[in-house]
């Protein structure tokens, strides 16, 4: 009799799973609910390893499940040799706990790469594993089910969807959605919310949570979307300054040829006054493919990528503040300046906050407006430490060569 095939979901590891993991920090804890949902996107738990030495063995033989691509097999030695040393007594028999631990973690850093990585796309498809040896039915109900990247769906039913779920995510492409006979993607499913008990030997005692139908307790949550929205930096207190610091490293050059000619704009592609924040943030991130509730990975044309969302428009406490100095209704040449820009260029900043140099990349771009005389020029500042953007500055007192300062890494024909 043929023997059920071994391949783990995850087991190919790819830099965004290794790197997803490697940004954790390790956390001891009692209980499997001490920390819950997004919580696992920034701490590497084993549950009731509430010792340091224990969680940075597991580690490490997690790690190496990831990176090398160890077997179960193999990552239970590791979990016999670690308890053996440590004394550890724990929950469970041996080959449900070693299961849990290696498969756990193996399918979050793997969904957690794939939510990265499948930004790119602008659909969906959830497919259920075919070989699950105790498949959920609600499980087998979404297979195929094809969504809009930007379904809120997805926040919560990104897989895998609970203890041992095997589901996985494609990507597709319109041409995509026409192999399969749709012209659009699938209605977005109902979901019914139901209260679970959770934690009844945990000190903390019995807890209620919600969770959709089909899902787990804990795993309510897209693995990596919290990771994401961190990366969006917030925006520096002053504007960004023409010059370069110099001195850092790179070259202080500045271009001998002019910018190409301005691209001509109808008046009423930019935005009109009055309008709630969140309608300015909602008109910069569209073209972008962001959305408010989503954060999206957009790459520029040199192939380097940001993350943006409704946070680079919020101070700490959620409170917006897209409406400075009359810039909100040029937003949608910020997202052009980014998409399509005249020129890109590097430089490099030394901030004392951080006590370091920082890289930042500056998107140029110039925008002629009907019945404007002077082109308006949009600057887009992106790097670690912040963002910076003028995006309605007509040339009075500084002219585009200002700004046009380091190491050009592009230039449109």
């Amino acid at each position: 009799m043929p023997q059920a095939p071994q391949a783990a979901y995850g087991s190919l590891p790819f830099a965004e799973q290794i790197a997803f993991f490697r940004a954790k920090i390790n956390l001891p804890t009692a209980h499997w609910t001490d920390i819950y949902k997004a919580e696992h996107d920034w701490a590497f738990v084993v549950a009731g390893a509430n010792r340091n030495a224990i969680v940075e063995d597991f580690r490490a033989a997690v790690d190496q499940a990831i990176a090398q691509g160890t077997t179960l097999e193999q990552f239970r030695k590791d979990f016999d040799a670690i308890v053996a040393r440590h004394g550890w007594d724990y929950n469970g028999g041996r080959d449900w706990r070693s299961r849990v631990i290696y498969e756990t973690n193996l399918n979050t850093s793997y969904a957690a790469g794939r939510w990265q990585q499948l930004q790119a796309a602008p659909f969906w498809q959830y497919q259920h594993s075919e070989w699950v040896e105790s498949p959920r039915h609600q499980h087998v109900a979404w297979d195929g089910l094809v969504l809009a990247r930007d379904d809120s769906w997805w926040q919560t039913h990104f897989p895998p969807n609970g203890w041992g779920c095997q589901c996985k995510v494609f990507g597709l492409w319109p041409r995509d959605l026409s192999r399969l006979g749709k012209k659009v993607p699938d209605p977005s499913p109902p979901v019914q919310w139901l209260e679970r008990e959770i934690g009844k030997r945990s000190p903390n005692g019995l807890r209620i949570v919600k969770v959709p139908e089909g899902i787990d307790p804990g795993f309510e949550y897209a693995p990596g979307n919290a990771r994401l929205q961190s990366a969006i930096p917030p925006e520096r207190p002053e504007p960004p300054m023409p010059g370069s610091a110099g001195g850092l490293g790179l070259p202080n050059r500045r271009p001998l040829e002019p910018l190409p000619p301005p691209r001509p704009i109808l008046p009423e592609q930019l935005l009109p006054a009055g309008l709630p924040p969140e309608e300015y943030v909602r008109a910069f991130l569209a073209p972008l493919g962001g959305e408010l509730d989503r954060s999206t990975i957009v790459p520029d044309v040199i192939g380097e990528r940001l993350v943006v969302g409704k946070e680079l428009f919020q101070t700490a406490r959620g409170e917006w503040k897209v409406l400075k100095l009359g810039r909100e209704r040029f937003l949608p040449l910020l997202a052009q300046a980014l998409l399509q820009p005249d020129e890109i260029w590097v430089r490099m900043e030394w901030m004392y906050a951080l006590n370091k140099a920082v890289v930042r990349r500056r998107y140029v771009a110039r925008f002629s407006v009907e019945g404007q005389e002077v082109p308006t020029l949009v600057v887009f500042e992106y790097g670690e430490g912040g963002w910076s953007g003028i995006t309605a500055f007509q040339g009075a007192a500084q002219t585009a060569d200002d700004w046009r300062v380091g190491v050009r890494l592009y230039a449109r024909e």
